[in-house]
């Protein structure tokens, strides 16, 4: 499993790398966005069913594919975003142990302000998830998403990204015992354009 996340990983990092030869898009222009965010996670006890704390470092593989050119005016101005994910989520507490899978995810990114793009996303997918949680009741468990974030471009085809999601997992009623995870995630990354 660590060879094939790491040879992902590769991919993701060096593919803008190899189309820099190209002449640059910016984010008006460009088909794909690659991206790499780090971050941490905590559960919310008490919010929902959430009985146990579960906090995380976060690791996330993005590729993202535009579905449109620039729609709207004025500040709602934007492109659709069809968003693929490979997150890897190490839980540190209460055990270490990690959670693996993917996600695929609909995004709206703001094109109105110079260097600066707010988006929204939400979407949802699977997780292998091996906590030892009885109250979880399966190992393979569902999640659902969303959020909202920014990226600052320092360059015409990068930036560097700032996000928060809200994020929920479950076994989805697939077995008797479905304590559902819900926590909070603040993401940083970074992303490039092509």
């Amino acid at each position: 499993m660590r060879i094939l996340l790491s040879a992902v990983l590769t991919t993701l990092l060096l593919s803008p790398c190899a189309a820099r030869a190209a002449d640059p898009v910016d984010l008006k222009t460009a088909k794909y966005e690659y991206s790499l965010l780090s971050g941490y996670g905590i559960t919310h006890r008490g919010f929902g069913e959430t009985q146990t704390q579960v906090q995380t470092f976060d690791t996330i593989g993005r590729f993202g594919w535009f579905l449109s050119q620039e729609l709207g005016s004025g500040w709602f101005k934007g492109r659709h975003e069809l968003l693929m994910e490979l997150p890897l989520h190490l839980v540190v507490d209460p055990k270490v142990s990690p959670m693996v899978g993917g996600y695929l995810l609909g995004s709206w990114k703001f094109t109105s302000l110079d260097n600066w793009a707010p988006y929204v996303f939400a979407g949802g997918g699977i997780l292998y998830v091996d906590l030892g949680l009885s109250s979880m009741g399966s190992r393979l468990d569902f999640s659902y998403q969303g959020g909202t974030g920014v990226q600052y471009f320092i360059s015409k085809d990068s930036a560097i990204s700032l996000e928060y999601r809200y994020h929920h997992i479950s076994n989805a009623g697939t077995a008797t015992r479905n304590e559902p995870l819900n926590s909070s995630k603040i993401l940083f990354g970074v992303a490039f354009y092509r």
